[in-house]
């Protein structure tokens, strides 16, 4: 569930829209290349993303769906070479990242110990799942992600209480912050292991020394938030793309498999 660029037609770069502003130094409408992207597929400023203004793509993840749409969904042709797939292939992008964020997900709740009481139900999701990312381009482009969304999320809301319920003083029961408005709080040092955050507003929040482990991050607004210093160590759910918008620094404690964003 990790991208490979070296193997994608450069699709993010195309099929997706992005406004002029902070993290765009440019319009760009759906459907139409960015200026940087070279005929290999490659980005032409890569190295310098954030520099020329671009700090939107460096926060974006596919979780593999590009190369997935790329050689398996379209078998290798690319919308160069030939022009009629392209208006099918990007509208099947954005599905197939849905499907595969799903997938990421429940291949990390089939690692959590405690939560092998539902390991068989999310085996079973995640092999649905991966039938339906191997549908025809038709079927995938046309694909109505939310109810798979929903049926995905139970089971991992599931996991997560099983895992949080087994945090210090059994906090995962009762540490709800679960879409919470935490945009700028100050929770410096604060002890947040167990905690829901799920989908919670933490845009420029100073989580700096705070204690994040077991903490289920799914879907929270970590753009700016400062995590100097934080340990997030066994935390749930959390993504690449989550960290490269926020601040951190060497540190700051993270979850085995996800590397430390370059600009920290």
């Amino acid at each position: 569930m990790r991208a490979d660029c070296a193997r994608c037609f450069g699709l993010c770069c195309v099929a997706l829209p992005f406004t002029a502003s902070a993290d765009f130094a440019r319009d760009k409408p759906a459907g139409r290349p960015c200026s940087h992207l070279r005929t290999d597929f490659g980005c032409g400023i890569h190295s310098r993303l954030r520099r020329e203004g671009y700090r939107g793509c460096t926060v974006y993840d596919c979780f593999g769906a590009g190369q997935k749409v790329s050689q398996v969904t379209f078998a290798g042709r690319d919308w160069r070479e030939e022009p009629g797939t392209a208006g099918e292939m990007f509208a099947v992008l954005p599905v197939m990242r849905h499907l595969h964020e799903l997938l990421r997900h429940l291949a990390e709740a089939l690692t959590l110990p405690a939560a092998a009481p539902v390991h068989g139900a999310l085996r079973a999701a995640a092999e649905r799942v991966e039938r339906l990312t191997l549908a025809p381009a038709a079927e995938l482009a046309a694909l109505d992600v939310t109810p798979h969304r929903d049926a995905v999320n139970s089971l991992l809301l599931r996991a997560s209480r099983l895992v949080r319920a087994a945090a210090p003083g059994g906090r995962g029961g009762r540490r709800d912050h679960r879409g919470a408005d935490l945009m700028g709080a100050r929770l410096r040092g604060a002890d947040l292991r167990g905690a829901s955050l799920r989908g919670a507003l933490l845009v420029a929040a100073d989580l700096s020394g705070a204690d994040l482990r077991t903490a289920d991050l799914i879907g929270a607004d970590l753009r700016d938030a400062d995590l100097r210093g934080a340990d997030l160590t066994g935390s749930l759910f959390l993504t690449r793309a989550q960290l490269e918008s926020a601040r951190g620094d060497a540190a700051t404690r993270l979850p085995a498999g996800l590397g430390r964003p370059a600009h920290w």
